[in-house]
């Protein structure tokens, strides 16, 4: 083989290992996405059973955590690691919501409001 054969097939082969980690980069991404939205459906979840065990809703997401002197609090119902989205940024909680009493937001992978595909915002009421 001469220089010049061997600079091709290098070149190939960085630029098949460029378009492999491409793939696999975003689809971590998209999965996130997809566990975000379970996150959100579950901690949605623990904050209704606070509002069951006390009789209201809490005032912030920490509140699953820790106890404020609440009467009728049976928790922890989150874990702190439970109240932040797989980018790490915390998840919002809002009162009251757009549809609902309450509003749970990730800001998606951009940790910015709006945004599109992966940095849009995940929302559940």
């Amino acid at each position: 083989m001469s220089l010049v054969e061997i600079i091709i097939v290098i070149v190939l082969i960085g630029g098949v290992l460029a378009l492999v980690t491409s793939r696999v980069l975003g689809g971590r991404d998209r999965a996130n996405v997809g566990l975000t939205n379970t996150q959100l459906i579950t901690l949605a979840g623990k904050v209704d059973q606070f509002q069951m065990d006390t009789g209201r809703l809490p005032d912030s997401l920490e509140q699953l955590v820790t106890s404020t002197g609440q009467p009728n609090w049976l928790g922890p119902y989150a874990k702190a690691e439970e109240l932040k989205d797989p980018w790490g940024n915390p998840i919002q909680f809002r009162r009251p919501g757009t549809s609902g009493p309450y509003e749970l937001v990730s800001l998606g992978a951009d940790g910015q409001a709006g945004g599109e595909s992966v940095n849009a915002d995940i929302r559940k009421p």
